[in-house]
C-alpha cells in the first residue's frame, strides 16, 4: 500500500539528503544495497565480512538505517550486518505501509531474506522494528536464531500518548522540542562534529514525516509462548510509548526464558546498550533452558 510518507516533497528531499550525509561518514566500510521486494525497492546498509554470522538490523518508526551507526564499528567484527530502511519510514525503501495485521510485512521479509541468500539470521529490533522481528518470529521460527529488542512494540499495552502530545506538535519549535524530551529524555549540548549530520537528520524526519498513527497488534499468549530462540529485551522505566510492566509481566509469564533488562530511569529511546547486545549476540545456546532471567540496571547509559 504506497503512502505519502513526507508531509512535502521539500521535506522529504532535506531528510534524504542528510541522510546521504550521515551514509558517507558511515563509522566502518560498507555496501549499500537496494533489493527488488513486494513491496518494492529496499535499501540495505550491510556491512561486516561477508563469511561472519548473519545479523538483520530493524530500526523503528520515524526513522531509518542510520541509527546503527554507532554500533556498526563492534558489531562488525563478529557479524555481517544488515541494516535495513523499513518500508514507508524515513529511509531510502519503497513508501509502502501494508496492514500490520496482516502477513504483509512477514512475506516483505521473506522476499529481503531471499535477496539477501539467507536462510536464517539472528535480529534486532528496535520500537516498531522490535515488532517487525517478533511478528516474522512467530511466523516464521525457523529462520529466526535469536532476538534482541530494546523497547519492543508487539508485547505490552500499547499507551495513547501519541493522542495525548499530539498538541505540543502544533506549538513551533518548543513544542516539538518537548514532544522528543518525552520520548528521548533531555538533551545536554551539542553533539560532537562527526555525529552532527545524524542530529540535523533525525530533526528533520520530526519536523517532516507522516507519523503513523495506528494500533499496533500485540502477539497472543500462545503466540509469545511458542518463541523458543533465545531472546533479549530491554526496556525503560519511563517508556511513554509501550507500557512497560505489562512487556515485563507477559514475557516473565509466557516467555520465561527470556533475558529482560530493566532500566528504571531509561524513557522510550534507549541508549548505551551496545556492548550488551553483542554480549548477548555472541553468547553460545544456553544449556539451563527456561528460567526467568530479569536482569535489573539502576541506570540508563546514553549514546557517546
Amino acid at each position: 500500500m504506497r503512502v505519502q510518507v513526507f508531509k512535502t516533497e521539500a521535506g522529504e528531499r532535506a531528510v534524504h539528503a542528510l541522510y546521504r550525509q550521515v551514509l558517507d561518514g558511515w563509522f566502518c566500510p560498507k555496501e549499500e544495497l537496494r533489493l527488488p521486494t513486494r513491496e518494492g525497492e529496499t535499501f540495505v546498509v550491510a556491512y561486516g565480512a561477508e563469511d561472519l554470522p548473519p545479523l538483520i538490523l530493524l530500526h523503528g518508526a520515524q526513522s531509518n538505517a542510520a541509527v546503527w551507526m554507532l554500533d556498526a564499528p563492534s558489531w562488525s567484527k563478529s557479524f555481517r550486518c544488515y541494516a535495513v530502511d523499513m518500508i514507508g519510514e524515513a529511509g531510502f525503501s519503497a513508501p509502502s505501509r501494508p496492514p500490520l495485521d496482516s502477513e504483509a510485512h512477514a512475506l516483505w521479509l521473506d522476499d529481503l531474506m531471499q535477496g539477501l541468500g539467507l536462510r536464517r539470521a539472528a535480529f534486532v529490533g528496535v520500537s516498531l522494528g522490535g515488532w517487525l522481528a517478533l511478528d516474522y518470529a512467530k511466523r516464521r521460527p525457523g529462520a529466526v536464531e535469536k532476538m534482541a529488542l530494546l523497547c519492543p512494540a508487539g508485547i505490552g499495552r500499547q499507551k495513547n500518548f501519541l493522542l495525548k502530545a499530539a498538541p505540543l506538535l502544533l506549538l513551533g519549535p518548543w513544542g516539538r522540542r518537548k514532544f522528543r524530551e518525552m520520548v528521548f529524555g533531555p538533551f545536554r549540548g551539542e553533539p560532537p562534529p562527526a555525529l552532527r549530520p545524524l542530529a540535523e537528520m533525525i530533526g528533520a524526519i520530526g519536523r517532516a514525516i507522516r507519523p503513523r498513527v495506528v494500533s499496533i497488534p500485540r502477539l497472543s499468549d500462545a503466540e509469545l509462548a511458542g518463541l523458543e530462540m533465545p531472546m533479549l529485551v530491554i526496556v525503560g522505566g519511563k517508556d511513554v510509548l509501550i507500557d512497560t510492566e505489562d512487556t515485563r509481566h507477559r514475557l516473565a509469564r509466557f516467555a520465561p526464558h527470556a533475558q529482560v533488562v530493566y532500566l528504571p530511569e531509561a524513557r522510550h529511546a534507549i541508549f548505551g546498550q551496545s556492548p550488551r547486545i553483542l554480549e548477548f549476540l555472541e553468547a553460545p545456546p544456553s544449556p539451563e533452558g527456561k528460567g526467568v532471567r530479569e536482569v535489573p540496571s539502576p541506570a540508563c547509559g546514553r549514546a557517546p
